[in-house]
């Protein structure tokens, strides 16, 4: 069946739990919930990996991991490379579902997604996630960054409707904290941070009902980031009370988390009203949080440790007119939701999406339609122009070159050690991202790279260990071993020590003695992160072990790391794998038990404890711990392979055929599961075409889908034309303009010959690299951030580099000549020019700089197009080198000046052309 939803409201809970919702819903305190799930469907929902929270939320809207969608952390360079600045929507790759539905004429709106700052222009309504954020003091005028809010007319409506956490009074906050008025808020400032949590959620809540009221709608989502906030900051404190909570401050926090669940409720329920009956609700969050015993005491000292918090499964919730009514989908992922959503509005899923359609929450079976990518269709979809759309982290690359190249000034040390650490987040991150999707072989390379150039080793020693043993490099896994274990031994014993001395208390003030204990306890955190590193190597030494068939050493290497981590659920699931290998169905059930009860939502526990029942001839308790499994990680076949097997036992054979064939979809290569099928079909069921085929797939193979790549080298180096506009421009500033080492000095040279006057300081002098000069300015460095300059640049000429361009100032006119030159030219003579200053960096190829500077040119011709003040000529270096009274008389024409091509001839050496592509310049 096909069907055409009317209208779809999608609300983000970030960090939403059933192991919180549950108890309130049945103490009566989520109505409002109750009533969607009962109207509904409901389930768990699997995360990924690395479960942070702009990674998932792009997810969840795109349907595709990071990978693809290009949204890497919590923060990115910005667009010059100079500093940093919060995730931004220009880094986002793809379509998001609000543009692929506005593609195909629906009304959309979009209220707080993260990240969807600057808003992007869409047919309806969009708030971004800048929106919320408090940034002065109250009473003080309390301004919009530019892009928060599209349509911009909007602006002071949504400003109006913002709560500033000043706002809120005692009333407000009791709800939560009854017993707010003990807090010593001079010295602690938990209830401060609560009303600002509180506000911001608030504020979203408001704008986003104005709009479900106030607008047409086919599509409206909205993003609460309250939860995720809430529990950050005190889940600690949750019943039941942890070790080492003091009394007192259970007591006045102990409510927080609950109250936040039941606020959530009340808006909930507003937002249902708004929406109506004939809109499908869709309320997901992105993962969960550990609320239990499995929280942990301490977090590492790991960038964006908090999330170490958060538990692998989150909520789903959906109703609507298609939507089957109280009860429970298994399997879903953060993946699932955009192929939908699709689905609801009966659009075709893209091939490049790795989720799919929900298809159990639907009354009806569905037609699941297919499209190559919506990447691919053209047409108006409300994202950023393509010339506004960014990488961050290769401009943060790309800046770094020119710094080391002499073209720009070098940023502040705080500034320039921010651009390069959020370079090395976004690196494993991206690598993290490849671990999540079992792409081992595209992560090795990432995290090569950061083992070998980082100091701090021990963050990617042990997933680059991982990826080789995966990827059954044995060898390359060992040798990471034996370097890492005698680095992090070294390092224990030195943390032992600091952790063992005793400090003088005597005379400290208060804020001292808290700023000792508060080291003291990092000291702690550093030690026990070392000690769990080297347990990690230990499992992974075992694991190589059982790798190997050296079944008995594994169990004898697993049972001895038992004593240090009896509570390891990861210990106990390699534990039952190694009894399971032995036949040993007791002992694997036992490990495989105690990994259940350390952790009840494992998928890989209740699946081995299926595979024990179902050798044992339990089929009954095989299938309840494999449906427990399934309902737990819905893409797991092994977990539906053994679960045919035990149906079969049973009797239920074409409950068992059903389940194989989800085997083999999921995973082809099961030829056991095919075998089954054979027998089924065959024996059972007598349907001999599905056995055929079946019997056909050992015979012929599976097909495959060649795919081929354009590897052609379409550089626009040959591209010669000059993209003249109408009219002329008074008083102009001459931009020599280009790549770096793309011909831009001898370009100077030739216009000084030919009778124009430079603007130079004359500071960088020749050298071996350019001996007639580089005829720069120091101030053109510095462009980024003052310009004031250019007007003592008029009628002059002046070289800038490509990526300064767009920070040229309006007031002025420009007539720029660019050079081309073929990107790998240009690099290479980059490498050479490095090799004889001595750099370091001249040792490797920059792939990454070939991908950026071919978007720095390609932003170049957009920007140009844009603007009624710049003429631009480009200038293919090799044509002036080959032809170069004739490209003199061109350039002469276009800047409408009497100049001699033949003394601008003159400039031109063409024994300095020492890096051509016909040649071996290695």
């Amino acid at each position: 069946m096909s069907i055409k939803t009317k209208k779809v409201l999608l609300i983000g809970w970030d960090a939403a739990d059933w192991k919180i919702i549950n108890p309130l819903i049945e103490a009566g305190e989520m109505p409002a919930l109750e009533g969607l799930i009962k109207e509904g469907v409901m389930g768990n929902i699997a995360t990924l990996e690395p479960s942070f929270s702009p990674m998932l939320w792009t997810s969840i809207a795109t349907g595709k991991r990071a990978y693809d969608h290009g949204i890497l952390g919590f923060i990115e360079p910005n667009s010059e490379g100079t500093n940093v600045r919060p995730v931004s929507s220009l880094s986002r790759k793809v379509k998001a579902i609000w543009n692929i539905l506005m593609q195909e004429g629906k009304k959309v709106h979009s209220v707080g997604w993260w990240p969807s700052h600057p808003a992007e222009p869409i047919n309806g309504i969009n708030i971004s996630n800048a929106y919320q954020k408090a940034t002065t003091s109250y009473g003080d005028p309390w301004t919009m960054e530019r892009g928060t809010v599209h349509p911009a007319n909007k602006s002071k409506l949504f400003a109006d409707l913002r709560l500033h956490p000043a706002e809120l009074t005692g009333a407000h906050l009791i709800p939560f904290i009854p017993d707010a008025a003990k807090i010593d808020q001079d010295n602690d400032a938990r209830l401060s941070n609560f009303a600002k949590i509180l506000a911001e959620t608030a504020t979203i809540n408001s704008a986003g009902t104005w709009v479900l009221e106030n607008e047409e709608w086919d599509f409206m989502c909205m993003y609460f980031d309250g939860i995720d906030h809430f529990c950050h900051g005190f889940m600690h404190f949750h019943p039941p009370q942890m070790k080492g909570i003091p009394d007192d401050q259970f007591d006045i926090f102990k409510d927080v988390i609950n109250g936040a669940y039941r606020f959530h409720d009340m808006m909930l329920e507003r937002q249902l009203n708004l929406a109506g009956a004939d809109a499908t609700v869709i309320l997901v969050s992105d993962h969960g949080f550990q609320s239990d015993h499995l929280r942990p005491r301490y977090v590492s000292d790991e960038p964006a440790a908090p999330a170490e918090q958060h538990r692998k499964y989150g909520v789903i919730c959906m109703k609507g007119p298609h939507i089957k009514k109280n009860e429970k989908i298994y399997g879903a992922s953060l993946l699932d939701i955009t192929p939908t959503i699709l689905s609801l509005f009966g659009l075709p899923i893209g091939e490049d999406m790795e989720g799919n359609p929900l298809v159990q929450a639907f009354e009806d079976q569905l037609e699941i339609g297919k499209i190559k990518s919506w990447e691919e269709v053209d047409g108006n979809s409300g994202m950023h122009p393509p010339d506004k759309l960014e990488d961050p982290y290769e401009a943060g690359e790309e800046i770094a070159r020119l710094v080391e190249l002499g073209y720009i000034e070098t940023p502040g040390k705080d500034d320039k050690e921010n651009v390069e650490n959020s370079i090395l987040e976004s690196k494993y991150n991206l690598a993290r991202a490849y671990l999540g999707g079992d792409k081992y072989k595209e992560a090795i390379p990432i995290l090569e790279e950061l083992y070998k150039q980082h100091k701090d080793k021990s963050r990617f020693a042990l997933p680059l260990a991982n990826s080789y043993f995966y990827t059954d490099e044995i060898d390359m896994c060992n040798e990471i071993i034996e370097g890492f274990e005698k680095h992090q031994q070294v390092e224990l014993e030195k943390q032992r020590k600091k952790v063992g001395e005793k400090k003088d208390r005597k005379g400290l003030s208060k804020d001292e003695l808290n700023k000792l204990v508060e080291e003291e306890n990092k000291d702690k955190i550093r030690l026990l992160n070392t000690r769990n590193d080297l347990m990690s190597f230990e499992l992974l030494k075992a694991d190589i072990l059982l790798k190997e068939r050296e079944i008995e050493e594994a169990i004898a290497a697993y049972r001895k790391l038992e004593k240090l981590i009896p509570n390891s659920k990861v210990l106990q699931l390699r534990l039952g794998t190694a009894h399971i290998n032995l036949k040993d169905w007791d002992g694997a059930s036992a490990a495989y038990k105690k990994a259940s009860e350390i952790d009840p939502d494992d998928s890989s526990a209740h699946h081995g404890l299926a595979v024990c029942h179902l050798r044992t001839g339990n089929y009954y308790d095989a299938i309840e711990e494999a449906m427990n499994s399934i309902s737990l990680f819905y893409y797991f076949p092994f977990a539906h392979y053994h679960l045919g097997e035990a149906l079969f036992r049973i009797g239920e054979v074409e409950r068992s055929a059903e389940a194989f064939e989800l085997c083999l979809m999921m995973n082809p290569g099961i030829a056991r599961a095919r075998n089954w099928l054979i027998k089924i079909y065959d024996e059972n069921l007598d349907l001999q075409d599905k056995a055929e085929y079946h019997k056909n797939y050992f015979t012929t193979g599976a097909s495959e889908t060649e795919r081929s790549s354009d590897t052609t080298d379409h550089e626009s180096g040959s591209e010669k034309e000059s993209s003249h506009k109408t009219g002329d421009l008074a008083d102009p500033i001459i931009v020599v303009s280009g790549l770096p080492r793309s011909g831009t000095s001898m370009m100077m040279q030739m216009l000084e010959e030919g009778g124009l006057e430079i603007y130079t300081d004359n500071k960088r002098l020749a050298d071996e690299s350019n001996p007639r000069g580089y005829y720069e300015h120091e101030a053109v460095k510095s462009l980024a951030k003052d310009n004031r300059w250019l007007g003592a640049a008029r009628n002059k000429v002046v070289k800038i580099i490509a990526n300064l361009l767009f920070h040229l100032s309006p007031q002025h006119n420009y007539k720029i000549i660019f050079m081309l030159r073929h990107i790998d030219e240009v690099v290479n003579s980059q490498q050479q020019m490095l090799v004889r200053k001595g750099s370091k960096s001249a040792s490797t190829y920059p792939t990454n700089l070939v991908t950026a500077y071919r978007k720095t040119l390609e932003k170049a011709r957009k920007w140009e197009k844009g603007h009624h003040n710049v003429r631009v000529l480009y200038v293919n270096y090799t044509d002036v080198i080959n032809n170069t009274i004739k490209e003199s008389g061109k350039i002469a024409d276009f800047l409408d000046m009497e100049l001699s091509p033949e003394k601008m001839a003159t400039a031109v050496d063409k024994k300095l052309y020492r890096t051509r592509m016909d040649q071996d310049n290695s």
